[in-house]
């Protein structure tokens, strides 16, 4: 905007106070004055829009407003000669009043005329660059539904298995992985933990003497990152011929499913869990016996002498390992207490996290840093956290961070009554949104792997985000150190089937969320959380029930629940209810009813058996529920569903017991579910038959049917899903065919038939498939490929075995991209079950 923009509008309205004056004067010039002053009040609206819109204007129009400007000058001019004119001079106020005519016919020409044109310019422009932006909205909308979309078929970007940047972030957490572990390189895992390592590995094999060794040190010390370091070495593994157990034990262990793992592991019968407690009750631990091959039992994050006691055994050959913040001097016979780093090793790891480099950059204010790692107190994650947060801040950030730490009082000798405090500087740094999302990590259960999907589906709910949004949310966490992402290898590599990414979060950073949620009215919190599994609701609850609970998430953690272990509960404001619980029965709770904005609803049961859930008739009154997740609990009275969910889009069954719940004649999950957008069931090991009813779920995009071992049988008319978008087959093993109406599928962009072993061949129409752009069929015997495969137009990625690339290499398409999947194996995820 010019200077004489301004200059028109304050010339402008000089102007109108001396024409006012004129006006109210007897005088020739008082008619043209009067006319003059109109014309001007109809310029200042447009006047004082250009002047304060900040607009440039084109040149043409810059150059008619400076003559503008020159005309309200000349006659602010007149305005002034009139009115210091004698009325008594006749001759000179004649020619006054000729000069305002003309003024006030040039001001009046130029309202009715370019004025007029540049209105019509501005109305076309707009609706030109209305259109425009319209168009550039559509192909914002289309290219977010295709990321989405990539997102969940494996597309995006590198091919990874949740989109490009998200398989970007999980390069970034095995790239930091590979610097943690190159000891040559890293002062942290260098100096601090080699000399770790060589302490503990003398007291655990080069010490026979020693059978139950502790490693001890404060939260955030590296305790885990040392065990799990002396797990990989090379001479360890030699010395205990790989046999080497490595289990979390945490604040709310279930004791009869880590000493049946154990008593598994010590006797090769690695299938425990399933003989009974009764049976692993009776055996003493405590009795000494003779054992073949050497072994070491590592128990991660103890707390408790008493769940510490009843897991200790004593068995020639065979060695513990425990981690914990504490020391067990009646069980531990050597401890070694982890150090914290001093100097350049604590410089070095803080400037990995904040520079990516291991020593201080040329360009950083190197007191500054030093100042901040000195208020980090050598503990290794607040260097990572406090580092990751400030990564890429201008210098007054850090300079802020510096004076809020050192505000705080000094740390304890013991380095954990401020630790909070501290880390809480890392969250300050976050958006609203962010820091939100990681506040909400508190709700989920400690040394617990969270599967993705559960916790995307939650922020998606409460925070009102999409899929992209939350997934680059999850993204900036990691980058930040405030969780980490796990790649379970339960096929391999990223497009296995439903665990592909879980988060972990380290307690210390749970224990942070669950602080800065809480607050001083329990009935006020945002977040209603139990920290710890408990037998029962905490008291607090319970006196506080006569009035509402205004929290929007609300996360139990209990054993057996039935009737008379509730109370009602009113929440009026509840969006998602998480219920961890370790049972064979389980009464849902009936203030369920009390919760009319449930939108997301978790069950996870962490017994070593199914639970028997009752009271599933409160799913009536849940009419705003949009997403369910049931893991390991009895399906058994599904059928009390009777009122049809209409806003619910996804449903995942884990590890459930189906209990033919499922069949046609139990439920018509199209009338119950008839929005239903994404149907998942794994591992389910009783599901036979696949209902016919779901291929009348017409608004289903992605159905998952992977790990049920005894799936013989998919419904005929499947075809009919003309919404299908991913239809995921993953380890079947019993199928042996696909319908021939999958060719209709008209909208399927990912089929995933890996591990289906007994699949003789693809179905001969599925050359119709016009948008099929990935099929995943490693791991499946030989199939023969029908002629049609070729008029697949839309294929970009086949991921199968090398004996299949062949047939598919010969086809000799342009831009198919044929993966030769390796093989790999692992059950590792089912320590977690």
């Amino acid at each position: 905007m010019a200077v004489t923009d301004l200059f028109a509008g304050e010339i402008a309205t000089e102007l109108l106070k001396l024409l006012f004056a004129i006006s109210r004067k007897s005088c020739p010039c008082k008619s043209s004055a009067e006319s003059l002053m109109a014309s001007v009040n109809e310029l200042m609206p447009i006047i004082q829009e250009i002047k304060y819109s900040g607009v440039e204007l084109p040149s043409n129009r810059q150059f008619q407003l400076d003559g503008l400007s020159r005309t309200l000058t000349e006659g602010l001019e007149l305005s002034r000669k009139v009115l210091a004119s004698n009325r008594w001079n006749v001759y000179k106020n004649l020619q006054l009043a000729r000069k305002m005519e003309k003024m006030e016919k040039k001001i009046s020409t130029f309202i009715n005329g370019p004025l007029q044109a540049h209105i019509l310019a501005d109305v076309h422009h707009m609706r030109f660059e209305t259109t425009e932006r319209f168009d550039k909205l559509d192909w914002s909308a289309k290219r977010l539904e295709e990321r989405i979309g990539s997102l969940k078929i494996g597309l995006g970007g590198g091919g990874g298995g949740v989109g490009g940047w998200m398989d970007e972030a999980m390069k970034r957490v095995e790239e930091e992985r590979k610097w943690d572990g190159s000891f040559g390189q890293n002062f942290y895992l260098g100096l601090g933990i080699e000399e770790g390592k060589r302490k503990v590995k003398e007291m655990v094999f080069e010490r026979e003497i020693f059978n139950v060794v502790g490693i001890c040190g404060i939260g955030g010390s590296g305790k885990t990152t040392l065990a799990n370091e002396i797990c990989r070495d090379d001479q360890v593994r030699r010395h205990f011929e790989n046999r080497i157990l490595f289990l979390t034990v945490s604040q709310s262990p279930n004791v009869e499913q880590l000493r049946a793992k154990i008593l598994g592991f010590i006797t090769g019968a690695d299938g425990m869990g399933g003989m009974g407690n009764d049976w692993v009750q009776k055996w003493n631990f405590q009795f000494e016996w003779r054992i073949g091959a050497p072994a070491l039992i590592v128990l991660d994050d103890v707390w408790s002498l008493k769940v510490l006691e009843q897991l200790i055994y004593k068995v020639a050959g065979c060695k513990t390992l425990v981690v914990s913040r504490f020391k067990f001097p009646t069980v531990f016979e050597a401890t070694y207490n982890v150090e914290l780093l001093r100097g350049d090793e604590a410089i070095s790891l803080f400037c990995h996290s904040a520079f990516g480099k291991t020593s201080i950059p040329p360009s950083a204010d190197s007191n500054l840093v030093k100042q901040i790692v000195d208020e980090c107190k050598g503990l290794p994650l607040a260097l990572k956290v406090i580092g990751a947060s400030l990564r890429d801040q201008p210098e007054m950030y850090w300079a802020s961070a510096k004076k809020r730490l050192s505000r705080g009082e000094p740390i304890c000798e013991s380095h954990e009554s401020k630790l909070h405090d501290r880390m809480a500087i890392s969250t300050q740094f976050l958006s609203r949104k962010v820091r939100e999302c990681f506040l909400d990590l508190g709700s989920f259960p400690e040394d617990k792997k969270i599967p993705l999907d559960v916790l995307i589906n939650v922020w998606v709910e409460i925070h009102d985000l999409d899929d992209e949004e939350a997934f680059a949310i999850l993204v900036e966490l990691s980058d930040k150190n405030l969780l980490t992402l796990v790649r379970d290898a339960r096929a391999g590599d990223k497009y296995s089937s439903y665990y592909e990414i879980c988060v972990v979060q380290h307690d210390v950073l749970r224990d942070l969320a669950i602080h800065l949620s809480s607050c001083g009215d329990v009935n006020e919190c945002k977040r209603l959380l139990m920290p710890r599994r408990e037998e029962q609701l905490p008291k607090e609850w319970e006196r506080n029930a006569d009035r509402p609970f205004n929290a929007q998430i609300v996360s139990i953690h209990t054993g057996e629940m039935n009737e008379m272990d509730w109370f009602r509960m009113d929440f009026p404001k509840a969006e998602v209810l998480i219920l961890n619980f370790s049972a064979n029965e389980f009464l849902l709770p009936p203030f369920i009813d009390d919760m009319p904005k449930l939108r997301a609803l978790v069950m996870i049961n962490y017994s070593p058996s199914n639970a028997i859930v009752g009271n599933f008739s409160v799913f009536s009154n849940l009419a705003n529920l949009k997403s369910l997740w049931l893991e390991k609990v009895s399906l058994a009275r599904l059928s009390e569903f009777t009122v049809p969910l209409k806003k619910l889009r996804k449903i995942s069954l884990i590890l459930c017991k189906i209990n033919n719940s499922l069949d046609d004649s139990v439920i018509d999950l199209s009338h119950i579910f008839p929005c239903l957008l994404e149907l998942t069931i794994d591992h389910c090991e009783d599901l036979i038959h696949l209902p016919s009813s779901i291929s009348r779920m017409q608004s289903l995009k992605s159905l998952s049917i992977t790990n049920c071992h005894n799936l013989e049988k998919l419904p005929p008319n499947l075809g009919n899903l003309k919404s299908l978008q991913i239809l995921r087959l993953y380890a079947c093993p019993t199928l042996k065919m696909l319908p021939q109406s999958i060719s209709d599928l008209v909208c399927l962009k990912f089929l995933d038939i890996s591990q289906c072993v007994n699949l003789k061949a693809l179905p001969e129409g599925i050359g119709k498939l016009s948008r099929l752009e990935k099929i995943d069929m490693r791991e499946c015997s030989p199939l023969k490929l029908p002629y049609s495969v070729a008029s697949l137009e839309s294929l970009r990625v086949v991921i199968c075995d090398d004996d299949v690339s062949r047939l598919w290499m010969d086809l000799k398409k342009v831009n198919l991209d044929v993966q030769v999947a390796e093989k790999c194996f692992s059950l590792d995820w089912l320590d977690d079950c």
